[in-house]
């Protein structure tokens, strides 16, 4: 297929829709650097290989599995037409993260009270790491659910339609890699002692 064929369009499509991909390939790589450099670390003295995730990760990885699901739902009602119902899965969506974000930091005072620091005299280099994964995390979230108001937004003034709804498509391409990512590095961080 030639990228420079097509309606203007069409282009623009194409090329919004490629740079999400460098965007998310650039996090990719960024977030394999973490987790290298955490494999890497475990050689060191200070390591501490038993280090108790909170349960509030487990239930925040419940929670964005389930925002993923609720914001397929509203591509597809907006797919079919159905504004309204698009609307309120995109509204439970942004709900969820909400809730994904508590409980992520709910997870930090769970390990803040259980003596573990991100830095300090009482800290350790896999804590640091574990913290540190966890929070660039967030901070990705919290800029997918930036993205989620602006479609939510556009959603509102009926830009949207069964057949123009790119930036849902790309809002939720972006959501579901959140979660994928998510889901990847809880595991990580569970079995990777």
């Amino acid at each position: 297929m030639d990228l420079t064929q097509g309606t203007e369009a069409e282009k623009k499509a194409r090329a919004k829709k490629m740079m999400l991909w460098f965007g998310i390939i650039s996090l990719l790589m960024s977030f394999a650097g973490w987790t290298s450099a955490y494999i890497v670390s475990r050689s060191r003295e200070d390591w501490v290989s038993e280090i108790q995730l909170p349960n509030a990760f487990l239930y925040s990885t419940i929670v964005i599995i389930i925002s993923s699901v609720s914001y397929m739902l509203a591509k597809k009602a907006i797919k079919d037409g159905e504004k309204a119902s698009g609307t309120k899965w995109l509204w439970i969506t942004l709900g969820l993260g909400i809730l994904f974000v508590l409980l992520q930091f709910s997870g930090f005072s769970e390990m803040v009270a259980k003596g573990y620091y991100f830095t300090g005299p009482t800290s350790g280099i896999k804590v640091s790491f574990v913290f540190l994964i966890a929070m660039v995390h967030v901070v990705h979230v919290v800029a997918g659910m930036i993205s989620l108001l602006v479609v939510l937004y556009n959603q509102n003034k009926g830009k949207y339609s069964p057949e123009n709804y790119l930036g849902v498509t790309l809002g939720a391409t972006f959501w579901h890699f959140l979660d994928l990512l998510w889901i990847y590095l809880v595991l990580f961080m569970f079995f990777v002692k």
